[in-house]
This record gives structure tokens, sequence and C-alpha cells, in this order.
């Protein structure tokens, strides 16, 4: 028996080490990371009382078989008051939008401005414009129609009635790759996986670009057709309605989708005669194109009639063409507001490809990333601790320690963006969406409404919460709480109750 037990014994180890050296292909995506020296903070005995409490709320069972990164430091000096397993790399969700925030503010600046032109090569004789139009994107992600609307007002009080050509949507300022590398498929027709483009509309002023509003209403009686509409209306999406209205008591239960690689938006369930509309917001296949469609009804609003018989269509403006018309967004620090508040991840991605544009003349992920990682190392974050995939946290390969977010919210402070920033925090416990965001409904207790200033984030299996809180003393502490790997949730309870702990400790 004892000889049997050595050789089974041997063959177990030499099988786990062979498991060790074989080649894991999703490994290989993920290059090797060293430890951070990225935020060395002061020698420091973390607080006594604080952490028995934060210890009781971290054995909760519903983090059993997770992993839960927390650090908590003084604002001002570093000091560390809590650390657990802070310096462990993981997935930030959301929470990579405080470091394409940062990046995105340092390199563009809180005055940084996005504009979106109507040019044209062509020439005007009397009413009529002999050449094609373009209408150039240039990042801005708060394009309304109501401002294609303005450009085809600029063009009637021109004196143009005609356009003897065509109309281009041109998106080169951007590359052509709609998708970050890592963005699931089945978040495709989702507002939050929304195609991004550099000549992009938005249908309110959430500015969720990409995206129509899919609204379903019921009709008159029992087995008539909901009323299906679309904001802003465009031609480039179909609706396919399925759906029935039911008697009042029955059951409401819509579901909305779009088709992959097509405009066709699925709309099936049924609704009750009487009951409120449902409304989605869904996103569009080639947002360029629909942006395009968006203006050519402008214009036909306008009475200015297109002649070219070439229809919706992407393509690049003459180098020497000549501005007709052009709108300028609001400035970046404003624009943070619903970025930051609301989480838009169609923002961040445009932040990066921004980046890239502005610094490399490449607005793609790549060079965007690539500026960001040199920015980041700039404010004390080296390239080789955390992984960069995407700006805005949708990619389960991102990873960031808890440790190097809050240095990262340390160091903010020193720099001449740190107000902006700041102020695009969503704000606890405040009802307004533009203040609170997507903190408005959790810690709303006295010591921590208006008080806590921080990034929530939330994937599968992830949920984060990272930003800045005052003690009972009013003692400035900024904290990081990222929560990977759970599977009972919610898990946001326990986040709000490590912030509560920290707001009321008496440091």
């Amino acid at each position: 028996m004892g000889s049997k037990r050595f050789v089974k014994q041997a063959f177990l180890a030499a099988a786990i080490v062979g498991i060790a050296v074989l080649p894991i292909a999703y490994e290989q995506t993920i290059p090797v990371l060293t430890a951070s020296a990225a935020f060395v903070t002061p020698s420091a005995k973390p607080n006594v009382a604080l952490s028995k409490k934060l210890d009781v709320l971290l054995a909760d069972p519903k983090l059993k078989g997770g992993i839960t990164g927390v650090s908590v430091k003084k604002a001002d000096t570093g000091d560390v008051l809590y650390s657990h397993m802070a310096d462990i790399r993981l997935r930030p969700a959301s929470n990579m939008k405080l470091l394409t925030g940062a990046a995105a503010l340092d390199v563009l600046g809180p005055d940084h401005r996005f504009s979106t032109e109507v040019v044209t090569a062509g020439q005007q004789k009397g009413p009529v414009l002999k050449g094609d139009v373009y209408l150039k994107g240039k990042g801005d992600p708060t394009l309304l129609e109501r401002d294609l609307i303005g450009f085809a007002k600029e063009l009637k009080q021109q004196g143009i009635r005609k356009i003897q050509g065509d109309l281009y949507a041109d998106d080169t300022w951007f590359d052509d790759d709609r998708y970050s590398q890592d963005l699931n498929w089945s978040d495709e027709f989702n507002y939050v996986g929304a195609q991004v483009s550099a000549l992009n509309l938005s249908p309110n002023e959430d500015y969720d670009t990409g995206t129509v509003i899919v609204e379903v209403k019921p009709g008159a009686k029992s087995g008539a057709a909901p009323a299906v509409t679309l904001t802003p209306a465009t031609g480039t999406s179909v609706i396919v309605n399925e759906a029935k209205t039911v008697a009042a008591d029955g059951k409401k239960s819509i579901s909305i989708h779009r088709e992959h690689g097509t405009n066709r938006i699925i709309v099936e369930g049924t609704i009750p005669v009487g009951a409120s509309s449902s409304r989605s917001w869904t996103a569009v296949w080639q947002p360029s194109e629909m942006t395009l469609d968006v203006f050519r009804n402008a214009l036909t609003a306008e009475g200015i009639q297109v002649l070219g018989k070439k229809g919706l269509q992407r393509g690049t403006a003459p180098a020497d063409a000549q501005v007709l018309a052009v709108k300028e967004s609001m400035p970046l620090n404003e624009i943070y507001i619903p970025f930051m508040k609301l989480s838009n991840n169609g923002h961040a991605e445009m932040l990066v490809k921004e980046m890239g544009r502005a610094v490399k003349g490449d607005g793609s992920w790549s060079a965007g990333l690539a500026v960001m990682a040199d920015t980041l190392e700039r404010l004390g974050i080296p390239k080789n601790t955390v992984v960069l995939r995407d700006g805005s946290g949708m990619s389960h390969k991102n990873l960031v320690s808890s440790d190097t977010l809050t240095g990262l919210l340390i160091r903010a402070q020193k720099e001449p963006w740190y107000p902006a920033f700041r102020e695009s925090l969503p704000l606890a416990g405040e009802s307004d969406r533009m203040v609170g965001g997507t903190l408005r409904n959790r810690l709303a207790g006295d010591m921590t409404k208006g008080k806590v200033a921080a990034k929530t984030g939330s994937i599968t299996g992830v949920s984060t919460l990272s930003g800045y809180a005052e003690t009972k003393k009013g003692t400035p502490v900024v904290f990081s709480i990222m929560i990977n790997n759970y599977i009972t949730g919610p898990v946001t309870p326990i986040e709000d109750a490590i912030v509560s702990a920290i707001a009321e400790s008496d440091l």
C-alpha cells in the first residue's frame, strides 16, 4: 500500500507540473504583470476600530467564493486606514471610467470641444448647390436631431434650395471599428453596447449615442396592434411589430431587440389596454447612416431638395471642401456630467479614440489605449501594473487593483482638471439624475447624502464603488471597493455599508 501511495503521489505531482507549463490561449492575451509600485503609501497602521467593522462586513456569505479588494486611505496624506486584498488586480467594470476620465481630461483638457461640419467642394449658383454635400463628424458624443435641423436651417438661410449632388456621411475622424475588442455579442443591440462612430446621434439629452428610443403604446382595444414609434424618426430602422394589445387586466410583457447585422427591430409580447408605454434604448447598426438620414429629413422639412440618386452612403470629404455650417459641442467638463453621472459607455469609448486622434493622429482603440497608458503612467500608474482593454469597463479582461484606484483618486487632487473630475462623479442620495446619477438611490443617510462622490460599476459577477468621502470629524478619505466573482446578489448593500462605516468612523 505504501509503495502504491508513493507512486500515486508522484504521478499527481508530475501531472500538476505538466499542467502548469501548458500554454493557455486566454492568458496569452494578457501581459505579465509585476507588483505595483505605483502608489507607495506611507507606513501607517490601519485604523483598528474601522478595520473590525469592515472585517465583519466582508464576512458576508454573499462574498464567499469571490474576491473582494478594499482600499481606504486618507485623501491628503495617503495613509492607509484599511486594506483588504488591495493589491490584487480585479475587473473594475465601470470604475474603469475613472482611469479613462482622468486620462482624457489630462490629454484633451476640460475646455476641449468636438465639432460636426457640413462641407462641400461644390459651388452655389443661385439657389442650387452644384456638388456633393458631406456631413462630417469629429467625435461629438452629444449631437442631437435639433443640431441637424439647425444645419438645414443654416443652409436655407444661405439661399440653398437644391443640392445637385449626393449626401455623404464622413466618419473618418475615427477608424471604422465599431465595437471594442471584448464586447459581448449579446450586448450588441443594447444601448450599453452601441456602435462607436465619429458621426453619431443621440435621441435625447442623456446622450446615449448610436441609439433610438423605441416606444410601444397599447392599441385602443384588445387584439389591436400596439403603436410603435422611434426617436429620432429614421427610415434606416425597420420595425417588425409582432406585439399584441390585450385586455386591461392582462399581462404587460414587451420585448424589443434588433437582429444582428441589420436595423430590423423586433417588438414582441403583450401590452394591456390603457397601460403605460414601454420604452427601450436600442443600439442601431451603422449609426453614421442613421445620422445622415435624420439630416436628410431635416433638409426635406426645410424645403431643400437633394437631387442625387445614390441614397445614404459613407464617404470622405475632399481635402479642399469648404465649410457650410459647423456645430461645436459643449466643453468636455460639461460632457463629463452625463458621461460619469450616468456611466455612459459610448462616451468612454469615444474619448479613448479621441485621445488617439489628438496625440497620434489615429482615432482607434489601439492608439487611444496607448495614449491612455502613457498618460496614466505620468499620473503614477506604471503600464505593467494594469490591463487596459477598453475605456468603459465592459471588457472582462480589464485589470486594476483597488489600491491603484485610491492612488489615482489621491493624485487627481493635484491636477488642474480635478474640479471637473470631482464634479462629474455621482453624488450619493441626490435625486436629480444629473447630480446623483447612479448613486441617486443609494447612501441617503445623514452621514453620506451629498457627502460621498463616487463612481459605480457593474458587469456580470462584478460590482465596484470608488470615490471620495468624509469621516464623522470631517477627515477627507478615498476608498475603493471591488467585488469580483460573486454569484448571489445584490452586493451593493455591502458596498454601501462599508462606505457608511467609513463616514461614521471617529477619525
